[in-house]
């Protein structure tokens, strides 16, 4: 074997390793989905999320939910809406939650329900300044109740 083979053998899986951790600039981290009862036809899904490059979240799927929609809830004077969001801005290195009565992500005509324990796939497309695309797929946990002090309302299947 000639020296010049041995030195691209040894540094090709290298050079990939690199590429594959640049290629992906979204970070998802604690990501979970609050478990449905019985007939229920709507969840969230929550978790922090990040980006070494800016950029933002043009879309989110799920093969458990007809639609999956990015989502914000505030306060509007003294009512508390939601609305879907086109997209959702993330600064570079910046991060944001989401969670209940914040930020989150919408699971719509859920095709069965998500029991506590469940993996829930989830794909969310990130398209940076310069205009690429990447998509991240991750798997959320589903849990029974929400964290302390979570006021996530109900009302989202009228869509």
């Amino acid at each position: 074997m000639s020296l010049k083979f041995r030195s691209w053998a040894l540094t090709l899986p290298l050079l990939l390793c690199a590429l594959g951790a640049q290629a992906q600039s979204l970070k998802a981290e604690q990501a979970w989905v609050r478990a449905t009862v019985a007939q229920q036809k709507a969840t969230g899904a929550f978790m922090n999320l990040s980006s070494s490059q800016a950029g933002r979240v043009i879309e989110a799927r799920s093969p458990v939910a007809g639609i999956v929609e990015i989502h914000e809830m505030k306060m509007d004077g003294n009512v508390m809406k939601m609305r879907a969001m086109p997209a959702l801005e993330l600064g570079a290195g910046q991060r944001v939650e989401l969670k209940p009565g914040g930020y989150h992500i919408m699971l719509m005509e859920l095709k069965a329900p998500i029991k506590p324990g469940d993996e829930v796939p989830l794909s969310l497309v990130f398209e940076g300044k310069d205009g690429k695309r990447e998509t991240l797929e991750l798997k959320a946990a589903a849990r029974g109740m929400a964290p302390e002090g979570a006021g996530h309302g109900h009302g989202h299947g009228k869509h």
